[in-house]
């Protein structure tokens, strides 16, 4: 069976960066179970499954464009040091997160000058050339329930 749309996608991953830094991967946890064709994987990744089946060793090079984009100068802020609380621990590079009109947010610090602080809240993996090592451990077919839902149930996915 082919990946499509309203398949099953079961498969293990490594992903690196392009200096082969390791990123995320599956190796010694469950592997990724997800719904083909609703925007579960960045686009990119998703091409590149497309039209292989169960067994298949997929290696990708994903550009940013086609996995978490550009990075956008309209994502970083300005912000006064006075509003984190414990100021004294905000350091370049480290994650925060924000309460925003959406909900909870993360924001990367990018830099600190005098009492300014610049958040960069754009995806961490943006910019970046995304390398993967994919094998498909298996492929089937959604079922109605899944397809209504929009994600897997069961083991792997949501239960409900």
């Amino acid at each position: 069976m082919k990946i499509g749309s309203e398949r099953v996608v079961t498969l293990d991953y490594t992903l690196k960066n392009s200096e082969g830094v390791l990123i995320d991967t599956s190796k010694g946890r469950e592997p990724l179970v997800y719904l083909h064709g609703v925007g579960s994987l960045i686009p990119g990744l998703e091409n590149e499954l497309s039209g292989k089946e169960k067994g298949a060793n997929v290696n990708a090079v994903i550009q940013p464009e086609d996995a978490y984009g550009k990075k956008r100068e309209d994502l970083f802020r300005t912000v006064s040091k006075a509003g984190f609380q414990g100021d004294e621990d905000v350091k370049e590079g480290m994650q925060v997160q924000l309460d925003t009109e959406h909900g909870p947010a993360y924001a990367m610090v990018s830099s600190i000058e005098g009492d300014e602080v610049t958040l960069d809240m754009n995806h961490p993996l943006a910019d970046m050339t995304l390398h993967f090592d994919v094998d498909i451990v298996d492929v089937r077919e959604a079922t109605k329930e899944e397809i209504e839902h929009g994600h897997v149930h069961g083991p792997g996915g949501h239960q409900h």
